[in-house]
């Protein structure tokens, strides 16, 4: 027997079929999967018509309503532009318009500015959305981040969302670990990203498998939706982490996924990932799939996919020998990065400072009126205990008033040991967290050190000196990245290590393996106050064993340039997102024709990679007074 078949819902249709704008204006916010059968083309001629004939008939307010439909429609189209403008008439005449609309007009408006970098005129926008009662707060976490302040953004966003978040809403727990991902992938921390996604993708699967709780088919859909740009997310993690066999068929899957829950409107999301997925095609040298994406990317709208769709397409023509290609391309993105130059940064600066101001006098504006209301609640509360005193003096004669004030005082006193053991137990539990964390960091240390050891014991059963000085060297590396987690356990805070005490400690590892007699280095380590995390403290750590053993092995094989004696300087600094790295000795240097990168010994390579891993480039400079290695990091 055949199954029925539920036709899919034709909207267009049935909002052709309803009479009034009013009802129509309705319809159309609140179809978000308008675009399933027709395209925001066929909408917006459409309305187009429906707006003709409420300016022929002077039907002012009908005439408004389909106009702020058509600026929804340019931007679900991609042309923000087109969209702020027509927003921006409507906001200049808006009066008699009912609260749905100015809702719809302020957040339009608002969505706008994001897309095209006016981040600082949102606080206006939102701020009159709060002073018309259609948000509870102004928030800035996302005007941040786009400003480029994503660990604050990410810092503010947490503290706000946190409180709002129900242990059982598994939509908004999805989408509240996707949020927080993204920010950790736009500060380039990939590893701890990728967590929050798949714990977002495991929200995001229960919310679709839950049947205990009906959800209408606009809510499945926007759950489908939001699981294909969460794979989206895991996929672009791997692509960052090289792992392109992973990356592909989730990023495959995402593109597909956005395509059929997004229909007829315009994705950052699929462009980003249909970008991302070519690059993927571009390692794997698959390049006719590379090309077949990059030329679906027609509109990519940001400056920053124009840029990487024209680099990719750059890196295409060059893999494929047709470097004419391969240099148009190119000068594409040079004439862009030159006019961004000239406005972006300043204009950032500007625009960062005055929501930075905006905030600070938001914030005074906040407090004043929470201090109003303070006022106000005391005077409220001095009124209440005068009435309540004088019906205590009325009731305090009856058996009765007696009995439920003992019972109040009773209840009070219960729900005051109920607080006060919650407050023990949420202590406790934090300090078996602390504690937990500690002892993970001891057991790995422990662990590199038994791996240090069998490295020590296959060294005394190997008589081939190149296989001992192999061992050596990757038993020194292992002891680098144990004092890491030493360094981790034996701190108060689990999130950061101390620099200049790690570097000294380091120091003294190598000295004890590589200390020659007859000679002292004087060594110099410039580095207080400097914290770096686990994900930067790691290859930092490995980067600077590798140095200091080079200048122990190589460097005095008859003590410091001109009598001077052996020197090694060590200087590390860090302010904000920027880092700064130089290490020197006044040894005798590397030979003349050593070139850094076609250099193939195992310490150069990996002190490459590892610096790569930091996202910047190992320069060296050969000087008369030995060598000296730098590079900048964030």
């Amino acid at each position: 027997m055949a199954q029925d078949t539920v036709a899919e819902p034709h909207f267009l249709k049935e909002f052709q079929e309803l009479e009034k704008a009013d009802e129509r204006f309705q319809y159309f916010f609140n179809t978000s999967n308008r675009y399933v059968k027709n395209s925001a083309y066929d909408w917006q001629a459409m309305v187009n018509k429906y707006q003709s004939n409420a300016l022929k008939v002077n039907d002012s307010l009908s005439f408004m309503k389909y106009r702020i439909m058509q600026a929804q429609l340019f931007y679900d189209l991609g042309d923000y532009s087109k969209s702020v403008a027509i927003a921006h008439e409507l906001y200049e005449e808006w009066e008699g318009m009912d609260v749905k609309f100015k809702s719809v007009l302020l957040s339009l408006i608002d969505d706008n500015y994001a897309k095209l970098g006016l981040y600082d005129r949102q606080f206006d926008i939102r701020n009159e959305k709060r002073e018309l009662g259609l948000s509870d707060k102004v928030v800035f976490y996302d005007i941040y981040s786009n400003l480029g302040l994503h660990r604050k953004a990410m810092d503010d966003y947490i503290k706000e969302t946190l409180k709002t978040l129900e242990e059982h809403d598994y939509y908004g727990q999805a989408e509240y670990h996707n949020n927080v991902g993204t920010y950790l992938m736009l500060d380039m921390s990939t590893p701890t990203a990728l967590t929050y996604y798949k714990k977002a993708e495991g929200f995001i699967t229960i919310f679709l498998i839950d049947i205990t709780r009906q959800k209408t088919e606009q809510e499945l859909n926007k759950g489908k939706l939001l699981k294909g740009i969460i794979n989206g997310n895991i996929g672009k993690c791997y692509a960052r982490l090289k792992e392109f066999d992973l990356a592909i068929p989730l990023l495959e899957n995402s593109i597909a996924t956005i395509e059929k829950y997004n229909t007829g409107n315009y994705s950052t999301e699929l462009v980003m990932n249909t970008l991302e997925l070519s690059d993927c095609f571009l390692q794997k040298e698959e390049f006719e799939k590379a090309k077949e994406l990059l030329l679906k990317v027609v509109a990519p709208v940001s400056v920053e996919n124009v840029l990487r769709r024209n680099g990719l397409l750059a890196a295409y023509y060059d893999r494929t020998k047709d470097y004419k290609g391969a240099v148009d391309y190119l000068k594409r993105n040079v004439r862009i990065r030159d006019s961004l130059k000239k406005n972006e940064s300043s204009m950032k600066k500007q625009q960062l400072a005055a929501v930075a101001g905006q905030e600070i006098e938001y914030s005074k504006k906040m407090m004043e009126e929470q201090k109003r209301d303070l006022e106000k609640s005391k005077i409220d509360l001095q009124a209440k205990e005068e009435r309540i005193n004088i019906v205590f003096i009325s009731l305090i004669f009856t058996l009765m008033g007696f009995a439920g004030l003992v019972y109040a005082y009773i209840k009070s006193i219960k729900n005051q040991r109920l607080i006060a053991d919650q407050k023990q137990i949420i202590e406790a539990s934090l300090v078996e967290k602390d504690s937990l964390l500690k002892e993970i960091h001891h057991r790995v240390k422990n662990n590199l050190q038994m791996v240090s050891s069998l490295l020590s014991l296959q060294t005394k059963n190997t008589r081939s000196k190149s296989a001992i000085l192999a061992l050596e060297e990757g038993k020194s590396r292992v002891k680098a990245m144990a004092l890491i987690h030493q360094k981790l356990y034996q701190n108060d805070d689990l999130s950061v290590i101390e620099m200049q005490g790690y570097i000294e400690s380091l120091i003294n590892s190598v000295q004890s393996v590589y200390k020659k007699g007859g000679h002292t280095i004087n060594i110099t380590i410039d580095a207080e106050g400097v914290e770096l995390d686990i994900d930067r403290a790691i290859p930092f750590g490995l980067i600077l064993n590798e140095l200091v053993s080079n200048s122990f092995k190589y460097a005095f094989p008859n003590g410091g340039i001109n009598g001077e004696g052996e020197k090694i300087y060590i200087h590390l600094n860090k302010n904000g997102d920027q880092g700064y790295f130089e290490y020197s000795d006044n040894g005798i240097g590397m030979p003349e024709d050593t070139d850094l990168e076609k250099n193939t010994s195992m310490g150069i390579r990996l002190m490459n990679r590892l610096v790569n891993q930091l996202q910047s480039t190992l320069n060296i400079d050969k000087t008369t007074e030995g060598v000296r290695f730098w590079f900048n990091f964030k």
